[in-house]
């Protein structure tokens, strides 16, 4: 591949979680992202793989602390280990010279499910509520989910389905409720509706508050992802999922209750054009504005995932978010780590720009530890 010469003399991490042995053998060429690494390199940036976890936190920051920008590639929550200890430590690193995306405060802002109801406003928007403490979920709940049909329960922090459930009433039994976790492999549960409220309420711990929305019916017709890398979309992904579908008669587990492919375009598929139009002209531009980000502190990659609305008076189809990512956006369009690098070369040349002879490297902060007590 045809590569420009390096840029400024500026180095790229691409910062993703793994044990000591995947640290120990990291290179470009053998990790998930090396099709990210070849389109840095296409246009001139030097990027290397830094493998995270909290057993060698402290080793990681110091080699944070000689980079100049890191791209970050972690879930809120892989196997049960949540990013409690990454946070603050990417706050430290981009104190000290680093930029960092996304970094861990527009994560707070825009990579959690508030942003559901900070936006409800938008044309994105559906019937959503937000419960910030037990007592007022305990309150408020159970009468909104007997006027208004099945509701979708969201802890604010998660991926993968985790802490996000859709609850309907039963009808022939007083306050007792049907539930289903969107977490793969689930099953319908039937429990007092005070019991689920109890199970919700650790949630309130981990990310603050519960997001409550009305359930789409056109679930079935699949989920479209868009692909943003800052302001511009960067490609789609569409995909019949599965979660908060009533398994099948073979079970949660058989091959028919599996999602199908995410079938993926690039960012001028003639089908999604309008949805498009909406996220680089309108949506994404009151985005920044309501969540009060510039431009260039949005994730060089994150995506909006949306659902179909109803149809609008003409016909035409309509969109609800129902998520957004901003942790650890990945798998991509084929067209998308061209775009990362497009995003991250302008980050480069804004940044020599405000600071032309400050580099990273000749920081000496104090030290602190970020992994485990030693």
């Amino acid at each position: 591949m045809d590569t420009e010469r390096p840029l400024f003399n500026q180095t790229i991490a691409i910062l993703y979680r793994g044990d000591a042995d995947a640290r120990r053998d990291a290179t470009p060429q053998n990790s998930r992202f090396v099709r990210v690494f070849e389109a840095l390199a296409a246009v001139g940036i030097d990027a290397c793989p830094v493998v995270y976890d909290e057993a060698f936190a402290d080793a990681v920051r110091d080699e944070l602390l000689t980079k100049d920008g890191i791209l970050v590639w972690v879930d809120p929550i892989h196997q049960g280990k949540t990013r409690a200890a990454l946070d603050p430590l990417l706050r430290d690193v981009a104190v000290h010279g680093p930029w960092v995306s996304a970094h861990p405060d527009i994560i707070l802002k825009m990579g959690v499910k508030d942003v559901l109801y900070r936006t409800r406003h938008f044309g994105w928007g559906a019937d959503t509520h937000r419960y910030d403490d037990a007592k007022t979920f305990r309150a408020e709940f159970p009468s909104r989910l007997r006027a208004s049909g099945p509701r979708v329960i969201k802890q604010n922090r998660g991926n993968g389905g985790q802490g996000v459930w859709k609850v309907e009433a039963l009808p022939d039994a007083l306050a007792m409720v049907r539930v289903l976790h969107a977490l793969r492999g689930s099953r319908f549960e039937e429990m007092p509706l005070d019991s689920f409220i109890a199970r919700c309420e650790p949630y309130f711990g981990w990310g603050g508050c519960i997001i409550d929305q009305a359930f789409q019916p056109r679930l079935p017709e699949g989920m479209i992802r868009c692909y943003m890398s800052g302001s511009k979309v960067a490609g789609f992904g569409h995909q019949l999922i599965k979660a908060l579908i009533p398994p099948p008669p073979e079970g949660p587990d058989s091959p028919e209750a599996q999602p199908g492919p995410r079938i993926m375009h690039g960012p001028d598929a003639p089908p999604f054009q309008s949805l498009r139009r909406s996220m680089e002209a309108e949506w994404t531009p009151r985005l920044m504005e309501t969540l009060a980000i510039d431009e260039t502190s949005l994730p060089v990659i994150w995506d909006a995932d949306f659902l179909y609305g109803p149809p609008d008076a003409n016909g035409a189809d309509t969109y609800v978010l129902c998520e957004i990512n901003a942790s650890s956006c990945f798998a991509i369009p084929d067209e998308a780590p061209a775009a990362i690098a497009r995003t991250v070369k302008d980050r480069i040349a804004r940044a020599s720009a405000r600071s032309p002879n400050q580099h990273p490297a000749g920081a000496q902060p104090s030290r602190a530890t970020f992994g485990h007590a030693r």
